[in-house]
């Protein structure tokens, strides 16, 4: 299996980490001072120089894109995890505040994002079909799928007049 966009990617990682250590030195700060931002930084702008003289091939920008988007999430629960042993750590009150703005997170993404909960029937109305009677023992409702048939197999009648 050939992975592209690795080495481009590894490399700027440790570029990143490289300078924010030098970073944390300078200022007298013990740890990495924003290394990995760096590092993104980086492979935005040497993708995009790469992307305009045309030294880009699209299976290796899909590559990086890939192996982002890999990185988000695992940077995420690294940092909850941290996060959730320090408020255990921290009494009641950080742990309440973590719940509350989780929960407000979730009821905050249909609203952001503009979009209503969809139902059923809207799923059985963007195939075509349309509800014609409810059942009486489960009150899902019976789809009429009759003006789909085949025009042998149709036996709904016609009137004229």
């Amino acid at each position: 299996m050939v992975i592209y966009g690795v080495a481009l990617l590894a490399g700027c990682m440790m570029a990143g980490l490289v300078i924010g250590d030098m970073l944390g030195e300078i200022l007298n700060i013990d740890s990495n001072l924003g290394g990995v931002g760096i590092a993104m930084l980086l492979l935005i702008f040497i993708t995009g120089v790469l992307k305009e003289r045309g030294k880009m091939a699209d299976s290796t920008s899909s590559g990086i894109n890939f192996w982002n988007a890999m990185y988000i999430p695992i940077v995420v629960a690294m940092a909850a995890s941290q996060n959730v042993a320090a408020a255990f750590s921290g009494g009641m009150v950080a742990l309440v505040a973590g719940v509350l703005a989780v929960v407000l997170g979730l009821a905050l993404v249909p609203i952001l994002t503009g979009k209503r909960p969809e139902t059923a029937l809207d799923d059985a109305a963007d195939d075509g079909y349309t509800p014609t009677k409810t059942s009486v023992t489960t009150g899902a409702a019976v789809l009429d799928r009759s003006r789909h048939a085949t025009p042998a197999t149709n036996t709904t009648p016609t009137h004229r007049q």
